[in-house]
This record gives structure tokens, sequence and C-alpha cells, in this order.
């Protein structure tokens, strides 16, 4: 498996939209249409869709 990577600001917001501690969970894959996160202790894998930036904020 991929190693995660630490997400950036606007991927820290859209993990906090969704309901995610953004401290918990790295960023395995980013697509232009969704997220492929990976939780840091249990390897967990989550994929989200990601939305444009004025319905986030």
């Amino acid at each position: 498996m991929k190693n995660g990577k630490r997400p950036t600001k606007a991927q820290k917001k859209i993990l906090a939209f969704y309901g995610f501690h953004p401290e918990d969970w790295l960023i395995s894959k980013n697509t232009s249409t969704e997220l492929v996160i990976l939780h840091r202790y249990t390897e967990r894998t989550r994929h989200i869709p990601k939305h444009r930036d004025s319905e986030i904020t």
C-alpha cells in the first residue's frame, strides 16, 4: 500500500467538513473528484468526494 502524506490546509478543511479529525488521517490519493484517506493508526481506507470550495466554507 502507498504511504500516506500529511493533509494540506485545504484538505484539512475537507476532512473537517465530513467530520473526520485531520490529525488522525493521511492522504493516500488525491484526485480531482475524491480524496482517498488512510487512518494513521488503524490503516482503514475511506473514499470521500470533493466539492467546490464554496460548498465547504
